[in-house]
């Protein structure tokens, strides 16, 4: 089974429909692409699978290690907890708290210490932070930015923040990765910096990642597949030589007139 199945994913708000009847699937390890103009509904679609919207109609079903979860309705802490971690088309860090702080509070969720322990410091809580700690400061090393883990957030490059939050998405141990125009405000060489990184991190955790980007040349050089959204429907879906020569989605993108020219 798929590691993500949507079946008929619908969400209306008041009389606007922003998706209507998305299917998709994705398999384990893939990199998979989501694109559509303006107002697509692709950002919609993320919201719905990390519990900030609830849908109106269709399945969410999640596939770990054998185990089916049904996603339909979850809190976003509850989504994480299954298995999918997100970053955000504006960044939304904890910006008045440290680098390192902003990674440990995401591995929070996996801690095996309970309430007791916390409260008496006992040997079950101080092994265990001593763990996170370690584990945080290896994210940050990934990132580059274990020199920088004692500054605020709010100090950090914009590049930079971009690089925390998707430290503090892989904190929380995912199975799936969503990146929601994770090179916006990112200049060619900086854009192609992050190409190789979301390459190397798919490979080094064995995550299955699902990316929103306008930057069609990144899209086209790592996702295997794509999905295309225009006015909340999927109009196409398929490798990326058969999205760039797909009829509906130049039409999407460019105009019927364009594309009849």
């Amino acid at each position: 089974m798929a590691l993500l199945s949507i079946k008929k994913l619908t969400k209306t708000f008041g009389g606007l429909t922003a998706v209507s009847n998305v299917n998709m699937e994705l398999e384990q390890g893939e990199l998979v692409g989501l694109i559509g103009p303006n107002g697509a509904g692709k950002t919609t679609v993320f919201n719905l699978l990390t519990g900030v919207y609830v849908p109106t109609g269709g399945s969410i079903i999640l596939n770990v290690d054998g185990r089916q979860k049904s996603l339909y309705g979850l809190k976003p802490y509850a989504i994480c907890k299954a298995g999918i971690a997100r970053t955000f088309q504006n960044i939304r860090l904890f910006k008045d708290l440290t680098v390192f702080d902003n990674v440990r509070i995401a591995m929070h969720q996996n801690v095996k210490y309970g309430l007791l322990s916390s409260f008496l410091h006992l040997s079950s809580y101080r092994k265990e932070e001593g763990k996170l700690k370690e584990e945080s400061l290896e994210f940050l090393q990934i990132m580059k930015l274990d020199g920088k883990k004692d500054e605020l957030a709010r100090n950090l490059p914009y590049g930079e923040q971009r690089h925390l939050e998707i430290a503090r998405a892989l904190a929380t141990k995912p199975a799936l990765l969503l990146l929601d125009e994770p090179a916006a405000g990112m200049n060619p060489a900086e854009t192609a910096q992050l190409t190789e990184l979301i390459e190397w991190i798919r490979k080094q955790f064995r995550l299955t990642i699902l990316l929103i980007e306008h930057d069609m040349s990144l899209v086209m050089k790592i996702c295997e597949r794509i999905y295309v959204l225009d006015y909340g429907m999927l109009i196409a879906d398929g490798t990326p030589d058969e999205i760039k020569s797909n009829k509906r989605v130049i039409e999407a993108y460019l105009g019927e007139d364009v594309s009849n020219a």
